[in-house]
């Protein structure tokens, strides 16, 4: 839904940012539980560059899309937050 040139509207219309924390946080979870021998640390750094080239495609034109470096960061953001909650979690057992 991130390069559609309509997206459709969530229900109850949640704040761009909060959608952006919480598709990369789902993302930095999934990705840490379907991956687990994966550094977090690469995790970080792909997520976070797979929310940078989002932002890049939606520079397009065409797509009439939004581009934001702010997004990006809350993406960034939400990964870093989430990866540190496994890691604790990990530590943990």
């Amino acid at each position: 839904m991130a390069v559609l040139p309509h997206p459709p509207q969530i229900p109850g219309n949640p704040n761009d940012k909060l959608q952006h924390v919480t598709a990369f946080a789902t993302l930095a979870l999934l990705g840490s539980f379907a991956y687990p021998r994966t550094a977090l640390a690469w995790l970080l750094v792909e997520l976070s560059l797979f929310g940078a080239f989002i932002e890049v495609v939606q520079a397009i034109p065409a797509l009439h899309r939004d581009s934001d470096v702010w997004d990006w960061a809350a993406d960034t953001a939400a990964v870093a937050v989430a990866l540190l909650v496994v890691r604790w979690w990990r530590s943990r057992r």
